[in-house]
Formats: C-alpha cells, structure tokens, sequence
C-alpha cells in the first residue's frame, strides 16, 4: 500500500508513542466501525459519503492530475488487471470528480 511519506512519518511516529508492538493492531477497528466514522463524517460536511467513495476520489483526483494508470491501479487501488481500473475510472465523470474534490478539500 502506498502513503505518503508525510503520513507515513506521522504514522511512524504515532506507533513509537503508543509503544504498539508489531503484532498488534495500529487503530483496533473493525469495518463495521471505520464505515460508521466515514459515514459521519459526510454528515458534518453534507453529503453522503462512504468507505469505497474515499478509494473512487483517491483514483479519480491522481487520475486528474497525469498519474499514470498503471500506478493507480498497481499501487493505489492494488488491482490486479489494468482492466478493472479502467471500469473504475471510467464511472467517474468530471463534473463527480470535482464536486468530491470541492467537498473533500474544501
């Protein structure tokens, strides 16, 4: 899985002050739960909003600004054909790319 290197850092930093061991959970939450925290938080801001939305925007917004498909699907959405990512993408139009960007970097 990719993250940034900011993130990843902060990510680093986070496991060392908690002490979390390598064979522990980082953020011990099931899915059900990390939906539920998604789907508040599209509350606050007004739209609906959930899990798979967030893995449309991230392909979508790296898609907009040239990143090369093979790397979006490879590494971002972890595809395993070129295809699918392909499908993917093309659900999106850009008028539902920019109202997601907007809303979510706003």
């Amino acid at each position: 899985m990719f993250l940034p290197q900011k993130v990843a850092e902060r990510l680093k930093n986070y496991i060392r002050e908690k002490e979390i061991q390598s064979n522990q959970l980082i953020f011990p939450v099931c899915y059900e739960a990390a939906r539920a925290m998604v789907k508040k938080a599209g509350e606050v801001v007004d739209i609906h909003l959930r899990p798979h939305d967030l893995r449309r925007h991230a392909a979508t917004y790296a898609s907009r600004f040239g990143v090369p498909i093979e790397i979006i699907s490879k590494v971002i959405l972890r595809h395993a054909n070129l295809s699918t990512t392909q499908r993917y993408l093309g659900k999106v139009s850009d008028v539902e790319a920019m109202r997601w960007i907007e809303n979510l970097y706003a």
